[in-house]
């Protein structure tokens, strides 16, 4: 059996490789420059910006269910790959045109809404099929797969890595004053545009010659239901009306939970952002629950079929927890990048939004040391299923986090750790990362059923929405230092005399560092950043007396400091908890990730022998 299976992978591996390659580069592009754009040329606040960023983000892994529907049952992949490719160069050329006429914002932030609908839309039609389509180049039983994905996902993150460094070069300019200049952001999103249309060509060109399957039949040109046998032809039409009925159900669903959330939400006041968000949660969590049903329930479906369906959903389930995590990088990570972690490297301090390349670099270097481990150990009958792979990669990420924990333990707000610590993090969730998302794609594709293969990819995908959701509650415990109104207030009545009186300057003072500021929650309830040295101990009197009056201002103005770092720490140790969890400092915050990964990953390696048998034979 050894002997049989071939070498090397097919030729049109490395074209889904390189078709992939210049999507994630166009994506990823205009993802780096896309928040500066809202906020230096459309003028957004940074919360506004924020939340049309996340929104976009979370509806960008929620369409891959539409485009899978649409390969599976109508177009067929290759027909889905195209329209999903030219639907995001089009977007992108609206968002060059967005940035081109920036001084008109009305005009502007519609150009950019139909560019960001584009560019959801046209993922959803492009990433589930092109994924589905690595499958489907080699035999059922060929051992090469979770190698190829591994390959294949190495391409992902080449495009990831290039494309800030170009498009945020192009798109990112300053003046001599500093100030970012608003007109060259469209050059930026006109390279993630060209960066697109190379995808498409490049794929188009080759298509035809080597996306065949290892019997020289292509593959991805007719829908997934055409493909299957008479039996299986006649078992999807008989459960076709009561998946149709669910369809209409899930639908009236949707709507009545959307129509509920808008009511709650006007009762409560809720900001329009907030609202948005709420509103993109409620639709994750609806087709989160109703997208599975629609399937499982499917009258077509064997018993066999059914128990390799739910080890997708149950494996999903734990995916969550894994990206909820993985995905602080974009936010709690970079804080504490920008903030508690040294970046001076030869006088040159780097720029806390590089930390996010350092995972696609180690993709590059360690994916294929990660495909011939996979390679080898298949060859000698050694290689674990697919749940024990993300079970393990579960706990790499545990692992991750244990490590940072130890770099911050005893560590003081404002205090810079060695850059070794998020380094060694990254590092460590990379060979997590590898051990779980490449062969999430190959476990999909082995267990789907052919006429469900591109929906069950969108259902993957969708688990990666509602973890970016989850990601940005549970950065939300990011230990900050926050003092309350009433505590300033106290320590300026507690040294407030006939002679000396301190006081709270609360203008806004545009600083860098925890350990040179404070966030100050005012009467209005609106955080204030300020200066320590902006808390000041001051005389009423016009001057100075005599030396002894100089002396007892010094030492007093000394004290009020000590007070002021104080009430810093006072307010980073205040107590906050998850599930019983108390997140008091940076190590228990650290710590609240080991808890969630890690137990994930003991219950799913608990599960996984159960689920090998569900997954009856494929491995």
């Amino acid at each position: 059996m050894e002997n049989s299976t071939p070498k090397g992978h097919p030729k049109g591996l490395y074209l889904l490789f390189t078709t992939e390659m210049w999507e994630r580069f166009s994506y990823y592009g205009m993802r780096a420059i896309f928040t500066l754009f809202l906020i230096k040329a459309l003028m957004f606040d940074k919360e506004t910006a924020s939340g049309i960023y996340g929104s976009y983000t979370s509806l960008v892994y929620l369409t891959p269910i539409i485009g899978g529907y649409f390969a599976d049952n109508i177009w067929g992949n290759r027909k889905s790959i195209f329209v999903g490719g030219i639907m995001m160069a089009i977007g992108q050329l609206f968002m060059f045109l967005s940035a081109s006429v920036y001084q008109n914002q009305s005009l502007a932030l519609i150009l950019m809404i139909v560019g960001l609908t584009c560019l959801i839309f046209g993922n959803g039609f492009f990433k589930p099929n092109i994924s589905t389509l690595v499958g489907q180049l080699y035999a059922e039983t060929d051992k090469r797969k979770d190698a190829a994905y591994t390959i294949f996902y190495m391409g992902i993150n080449l495009g990831a890595f290039i494309a800030p460094l170009l498009c945020g070069f192009l798109g990112e300019r300053y003046d001599s004053a500093g100030e970012a200049i608003p007109g060259a952001f469209k050059w930026g999103f006109l390279c993630a545009c060209i960066g697109m249309i190379i995808s498409v060509i490049t794929f188009e060109m080759r298509k035809n010659k080597v996306l065949v399957t290892p019997e020289g039949e292509p593959i991805g040109v007719v829908p997934n239901v055409q493909r299957l046998s008479a039996d299986q032809m006649g078992e999807a039409q008989t459960g076709k009306k009561s998946k149709n009925n669910i369809y209409i159900g899930v639908l009236v669903g949707m709507i009545l939970l959307v129509l509920l959330r808008f009511f709650v939400f006007m009762a409560e006041d809720e900001s329009t952002i907030d609202m948005v968000n709420n509103y993109i949660s409620s639709a994750i969590f609806a087709i989160s629950i109703s997208i599975p049903l629609i399937i499982i329930t499917d009258k077509s479906l064997s018993k066999i079929e059914k128990q390799r369906i739910w080890v997708i959903f149950i494996v999903a389930f734990f995916v969550i927890f894994f990206w909820a995590a993985f995905e602080q990088a974009g936010a709690s990570l970079t804080f504490f990048a920008a903030e508690q972690t040294n970046r001076d490297i030869l006088g040159f301090s780097m720029p806390a939004s590089w930390f996010n390349s350092f995972n696609a670099v180690f993709i590059v270097l360690l994916a294929p040391l990660i495909s011939i481990l996979w390679t080898k150990l298949a060859k000698k009958n050694l290689e674990p299923a697919s749940p024990y792979k993300q079970a393990f990669g579960l706990l790499f990420l545990a692992l991750g986090y244990v490590f940072i924990a130890i770099g911050v333990d005893g560590v003081e707000p404002g205090v810079k750790v060695s850059i070794i610590w998020l380094t060694g993090l990254y590092f460590i969730h990379t060979i997590g990362e590898l051990f779980l998302s490449p062969i999430g794609l190959s476990m999909v594709n082995k267990l789907a059923p052919v006429r469900f293969a591109s929906l069950l990819m969108g259902v993957w995908f969708l688990s990666t929405a509602a973890a970016n959701n989850f990601a940005g509650f549970l950065s939300s415990f990011y230990p900050d230092p926050v003092l309350n109104a009433t505590e300033v207030r106290a320590l300026e009545k507690e040294f407030t005399t006939n002679t000396y009186k301190c006081y709270l300057v609360a203008d806004e003072v545009k600083t860098a560092t925890i350990a040179d500021t404070v966030k100050v929650i005012d009467e209005k309830g609106k955080a204030v950043e300020v200066k320590f040295s902006d808390i000041k101990f001051d005389r009423l009197l016009p001057e100075v007396k005599n030396k002894e009056d100089k002396k007892t201002i010094e030492a007093n103005a000394k004290l009020i400091q000590e007070k002021k770092i104080e009430f810093a720490k006072r307010a980073v140790n205040k107590k906050k908890s998850f599930l019983g969890i108390q997140i008091t400092d940076l190590k228990s915050f650290f710590w609240l990730f080991v808890y969630l990964a890690g137990g994930s990953a003991v219950i799913l390696f608990l599960l996984s022998k159960l689920l090998v048998k569900m997954m009856n034979g494929v491995k």
